[in-house]
C-alpha cells in the first residue's frame, strides 16, 4: 500500500477516535501494525492536530474562562481545568523524562478497550432514574485529571473515556462531562505534542518523514473537527452504552484476532 494511503488512513483513524471515548492511541497502535507502523512522534504530533481543531467548537466556554478574573464562573472553571491538567502533566512529565514507553501489546490494548466497554455499560445501568448536575466540582477536576494519567499509560483505555466514567460516576451531566473531559484533553495534548516534537528537533530527528506528519496532522484536524461536532449533540440526547458495546465487539476482536 502507497505510504501517502498509509498515512491518510492513520489521519482519519486518529481524528474519528482522538476525542470520541473508544481510545485513539489503541487503535492508531492496532491500524499500524496492520499497515505500516510510525514513530511516537508522529503519533502524539496528528494528536495535536486533532485536538487543535475543536477549540472553535469550545470557544464560548474558552472566552468565558479568557475573560480574566471579573467572571467568577469562568474563573471557577479555569481553576478546575488547570488542576486536572497539572494532576495528568506533572507525573506525565516526569515518566517522559524516565523514558516511558507506551505498551502496544495487543492483548493488554484489546482487554482495555473490553474492560471500558463493560464499565460504560455497568455505569449507563447504574445511573438510570438519577438526576445528574452540571457543575463541575473540584473532586470530578481530580479524577479527570488522574483518569487522564491512566489513560495515558495503559492504551486501549482512552483519555475521553476514562475520565467521562469517572465524572459520571460522581454526578456530571453527560454533555457537562464531555465538555470539561474534552476542554482538559486539550492543553495536555498539546503539551505532550510540544515536548515530543522539542526533544525531536533538540536532539535531531533525521529519520523523521515531516512531509507525512503534515498531512496525517491535516486529515486528523479536520475529521475530528467533524466527528467531535457530531459528538457533542449526540451526547445531549443518547447515554454511551452504543460505546460501550462497540469497545467490547473491538476488544474482544483485537483478543481473538491479534493476542494469539
Amino acid at each position: 500500500m502507497p505510504d501517502l494511503i498509509v498515512i491518510i488512513i492513520l489521519g482519519i483513524v486518529e481524528g474519528l477516535t482522538e476525542f470520541i471515548p473508544v481510545s485513539s492511541t489503541g487503535h492508531l497502535l492496532i491500524a499500524e501494525r496492520l499497515l505500516v507502523p510510525q514513530s511516537d512522534l508522529f503519533t502524539v504530533v496528528i494528536q495535536s492536530g486533532a485536538v487543535l481543531a475543536v477549540i472553535p467548537l469550545f470557544w464560548p466556554r474558552c472566552r468565558q474562562m479568557l475573560s480574566g478574573w471579573r467572571d467568577a464562573q469562568g474563573r471557577d472553571y479555569l481553576m478546575k481545568l488547570m488542576l486536572a491538567f497539572v494532576i495528568t502533566g506533572g507525573p506525565g512529565y516526569l515518566l517522559e523524562k524516565k523514558g516511558f514507553k507506551l505498551d502496544d501489546s495487543p492483548v493488554h490494548i484489546g482487554l482495555a478497550l473490553l474492560i471500558g466497554g463493560i464499565l460504560f455499560l455497568v455505569v449507563e445501568w447504574w445511573l438510570r432514574g438519577r438526576q445528574l448536575r452540571d457543575e463541575v466540582t473540584w473532586m470530578v477536576a481530580v479524577a479527570v485529571g488522574g483518569g487522564q494519567l491512566l489513560a495515558g499509560i495503559f492504551p486501549g483505555t482512552s483519555r475521553s473515556g476514562a475520565t467521562i466514567i469517572l465524572s459520571l460516576l460522581l454526578g456530571l451531566s453527560r454533555p457537562a462531562a464531555t465538555e470539561f473531559c474534552f476542554l482538559v484533553g486539550i492543553p495536555t495534548m498539546l503539551a505532550a505534542g510540544g515536548l515530543k516534537i522539542f526533544k525531536a528537533l533538540h536532539h535531531g530527528a533525521p529519520a523523521e518523514n515531516w512531509g507525512a506528519v503534515a498531512i496525517g496532522t491535516l486529515v486528523a484536524a479536520a475529521v475530528s473537527f467533524i466527528a467531535v461536532k457530531w459528538f457533542l449533540r449526540y451526547v445531549r440526547s443518547h447515554t454511551f452504552e452504543g460505546f460501550g458495546w462497540y469497545r467490547i465487539v473491538v476488544g474482544t476482536a483485537v483478543l481473538l484476532w491479534m493476542g494469539r
